[in-house]
């Protein structure tokens, strides 16, 4: 099951990179952050993702969370 997820989250981050964003940040992290700052076109991003994954509620805020606390890194690099 993490080798799934991790592949989710590689792919995600891809997603990102392929619209000029930061490789380490999935593209739900990022439209989460854009819509926090206001920007029309990521707000609309974030609610189409939270909608895709309606049984995760709130999942970009949760996704801008977990990048907060480093949850796709390995433990002994999460400090």
């Amino acid at each position: 099951m993490n080798w799934l997820l991790n592949i989710a989250i590689a792919l995600d981050q891809l997603a990102n990179v392929l619209v000029a964003g930061e490789p380490d940040e999935t593209l739900s992290s990022r439209a989460h952050r854009m819509r926090v700052k206001g920007h029309r076109y990521w707000g609309w991003t974030a609610g189409a993702i939270d909608r895709l994954f309606f049984w995760q509620r709130g999942h970009c805020e949760a996704a801008y969370q977990a990048e907060l606390q480093r949850l796709q890194q390995p433990p002994s690099l999460r400090a």
